[in-house]
């Protein structure tokens, strides 16, 4: 074990059972940190949450174990260090983050925070380590994607991951849609949808998923991990059940975020054949995110990923008139998930890299 640089500590973060909680101070301060981090990463506060807010996320569940520290240098928080590990049987990997001010560089708090990740994945069993990093752009030397497409600055971030072993695998795009004025486009589109989805219906709903569609529903979200497009990632496939949808279900519900699924029913069948999920959080004049979207494999080329983007945006106008935009992520090699949403409005805003380290 190496030792830490003078003046740092890596102290676990406790998880209080409310924010107003007397022993709070430490979650309320890392929430303060990763909501000013993420500013000077951006430029931008579309991706702060309220510490209450992110309390909900890091309740625990059967489905992963998440270890949390605040870094912090002489007494002051200047960041924090995540390390995910999912629980289902053989589970290879952990997934993990390092955020720091800018201000707190240079002092090799990233260095032995990543000592403690990998060590502490090791000691778990875990072989495969992934991150993900927004690489804002700027001149000079860039680094492709081995899928051959996009590509990301070889920036400071970039050189730490390949300094500590990591290989680029994958780019993922960032895109925003303004939604003022959006609507006489988003209905031609879904009458186009619509004309070629015939042989399915929309249905949509808020938390909690209806008990008559738990099930299909939570085998839609455990196809995101094995369907949608992941370049060289290695993933685990993941184990879904109405027992982790109702702890899904409380990580939003339990902070008062708003959360709309829009799905597409094969009428004859009636088989949940595509999904999409939008989600505000209780200041709904606040962006919204547009999480999980997927076409069952066996579903595709009806036009299903329009048809359900496009009714989840309309029905959102109507129920959250006050969110001004949407933003949304893609994996850049995933052209037909990327068309769609260039066709509805969605423009580039950043990028980042999804980086992989198998541990010898």
């Amino acid at each position: 074990m190496n030792a830490l640089p003078p003046g740092l500590e890596l102290r676990p973060l406790h998880i209080p059972a409310s924010i107003d909680s007397p022993d709070a101070a430490d979650f309320r301060e890392m929430s303060r940190v990763r909501n000013l981090v993420y500013r000077e990463i951006a430029g931008h506060d579309d991706h702060a949450m309220p510490a209450d807010e992110l309390l909900a996320v890091y309740r625990p569940t059967a489905a992963q174990i998440r270890l949390v520290w605040i870094a912090l240098w002489d007494g002051e928080v200047v960041g924090r260090v995540g390390l995910d590990l999912p629980q289902e049987d053989g589970a290879r990997t952990g997934f993990w983050l390092i955020e720091l001010r800018r201000s707190a560089w240079g002092r090799g708090i990233g260095r032995a925070a990543h000592d403690l990740i990998e060590r502490t994945a090791r000691e778990h069993g875990r072989t495969i380590l992934q991150s993900w990093a927004e690489h804002p752009a700027v001149d000079g030397p860039q680094l492709d994607a081995p899928t051959g497409f996009g590509r990301i600055p070889l920036d400071r971030s970039a050189r730490f991951y390949l300094a500590a072993g990591y290989t680029l695998e994958q780019i993922v795009r960032q895109s925003r849609l303004e939604l003022a004025g959006a609507e006489p486009r988003l209905r031609a589109l879904l009458t186009d949808a619509e004309a070629a989805a015939s042989g399915y219906r929309i249905i949509q709903w808020t938390l909690p998923t209806p008990p008559e569609f738990v099930d299909a529903f939570a085998y839609m979200k455990s196809r995101m991990i094995t369907d949608a497009p992941s370049a060289g990632l290695d993933h685990d496939e993941e184990v879904w059940d109405a027992a982790r949808v109702a702890d899904w279900e409380r990580s939003y519900t339990d902070a008062d975020r708003h959360l709309l699924v829009t799905v597409a029913q094969h009428v004859d069948s009636g088989e949940l054949a595509a999904f999409n999920e939008l989600v505000v959080g209780k200041d709904r004049t606040a962006v919204t995110h547009q999480e999980d979207t997927l076409v069952v494999a066996s579903h595709r080329g009806h036009r299903l990923g329009m048809l359900v983007k496009c009714a989840g945006l309309l029905a959102w106008r109507e129920s959250v008139p006050e969110s001004p935009r949407v933003m949304t992520y893609n994996a850049e090699e995933n052209r037909p998930m990327l068309s769609i949403n260039e066709t509805i409005g969605f423009a580039p805003l950043a990028y980042e890299g999804a980086w992989q380290k198998v541990l010898a």
